[in-house]
């Protein structure tokens, strides 16, 4: 489970809205001087994102929670994402080149490159279809793993 601290930003009906601020390791990077992402991060700064996730536990806004995601999941929706719209346009292209030569079209690379960009387009189209399958698929959700407690609530019970 990766986990990320957050806090409560907004509840409605049944959804939980929290924030998050992106963080950058490359502090304890010894490639941060020469490394693209760190120039990256210093550019895109310490943002902030609005997050919906699952809770079964009494929360209030303000609450600073620590939310999580499976590994699985992640690494399912990025494989999606970034190989499923590469694969088809790769596909797609050699599929133009095999067709040039076995029904010996005039124009290897247009048939090559449309191709290649129609297996693009068809590849976002199944992305687009697979995102709105997962939306509400509580497997592919963040969820609220626990509450953290303030340092003023701990004095408190310390009293």
């Amino acid at each position: 489970m990766l986990e990320e601290t957050a806090q409560v930003v907004r509840i409605d009906d049944d959804e939980v809205w929290v924030e998050t601020q992106r963080r950058s390791t490359c502090g304890s990077c010894a490639a941060e001087k020469g490394c693209g992402t760190a120039t990256l991060a210093k550019v895109l700064g310490k943002r902030r994102t609005l997050v919906r996730v699952l809770s079964d536990q009494p929360l209030c806004v303000g609450d600073q929670v620590v939310i999580g995601i499976r590994e699985q999941a992640l690494v399912r929706g990025s494989l999606a994402v970034y190989a499923v719209p590469v694969l088809s346009l790769l596909l797609g292209g050699f599929v133009g080149e095999l067709g040039a030569q076995h029904f010996l079209w005039d124009n290897a690379e247009l048939a090559s490159v449309v191709l290649g960009i129609s297996g693009l387009i068809a590849g976002l189209f199944w992305l687009r279809r697979f995102t709105r399958r997962i939306e509400f698929d509580d497997n592919y959700q963040p969820l609220v793993l626990r509450k953290l407690v303030s340092d003023a609530a701990k004095l408190a019970v310390i009293r």
